[in-house]
């Protein structure tokens, strides 16, 4: 029945996605970031979506973008992204998605991540694999950094640091490694676990951004960690999301290393 439940709530979250797509609705800005946006939409999402789960499972914990915590004492907590891609869905770029990981004890147990837009439907759950529209995905098999295909994200509010996130964006793109920004994390993931790129990381992400990918990409053959190279909680800000096999040159670079093949 979870497995329904969050599949009626993805479902329904994108059904104001597309209703709200292209048309006119009301834009604010959170206090962080010049354009950390917040649309009438993502509110609607999040409503329809926490109606669901609550028809379900009145008792389960909630810890949503927009609303925040519905605090309980269920040991189910429901991680949810009403809209990731804000910017992209306000700006009519097909890029965003609805967000959703299950957290059961502490643990993602299952995990959806659905673009309406571009008629993709992401699943996982813990032991079974994941999928794309219901057929079964796996990560790339790329061996190199420099041959790979990667994405990031930066921070709405950006802070100098050591192997910041445009630091480590001129060293990759200064040697030719193809870096792409999509704008949406939740994607970013989804894309690893489908082999379209080799790895992803970013500096600074909420649970809701990485609940649901990062298990997608875990369930697809992939490996996700902070940049410690320690196992991947979404309750902390730093991920890198691979196919495995390039892992640890990307890990060492975002730890001031270098790549280990230049051109």
């Amino acid at each position: 029945m979870l497995k329904t439940t969050l599949i009626n709530a993805v479902n329904a979250g994108a059904e104001q996605l597309l209703h709200f797509f292209n048309g006119n609705f009301r834009i604010s800005n959170k206090e962080e970031g010049v354009n950390n946006l917040v649309t009438e939409a993502d509110h609607a999402a999040e409503k329809a979506i926490i109606e669901i789960i609550q028809s379900d499972y009145p008792d389960h914990f909630i810890l949503s973008e927009e609303s925040g915590e519905i605090i309980t004492g269920s040991e189910y907590k429901w991680i949810i992204d009403p809209i990731d891609g804000t910017v992209n869905f306000a700006n009519g770029i097909p890029i965003c998605c609805v967000s959703i990981g299950i957290e059961k004890g502490g643990k993602i147990i299952m995990g959806a991540v659905y673009n309406p837009l571009m008629n993709e439907f992401y699943f996982a759950q813990h032991g079974f694999g994941a999928s794309l529209n219901d057929k079964k995905i796996a990560v790339s098999k790329k061996e190199e950094v420099i041959k790979s295909c990667l994405v990031t994200g930066f921070p709405y509010t950006y802070h100098d640091m050591p192997n910041g996130p445009l630091g480590i964006f001129e060293q990759l793109v200064r040697n030719g490694v193809a870096v792409r920004r999509l704008g949406s994390a939740a994607i970013d993931l989804c894309w690893v676990a489908a082999g379209r790129f080799d790895g992803f990381y970013e500096h600074h992400l909420q649970p809701w951004d990485s609940a649901a990918g990062f298990l997608i990409v875990e369930e697809a053959g992939g490996k996700v960690t902070d940049f410690s190279g320690n196992p991947f909680s979404p309750h902390q800000p730093q991920i890198i999301a691979t196919n495995g096999v390039i892992h640890d040159e990307l890990l060492g670079l975002l730890n001031g290393g270098g790549l280990a093949t230049t051109v």
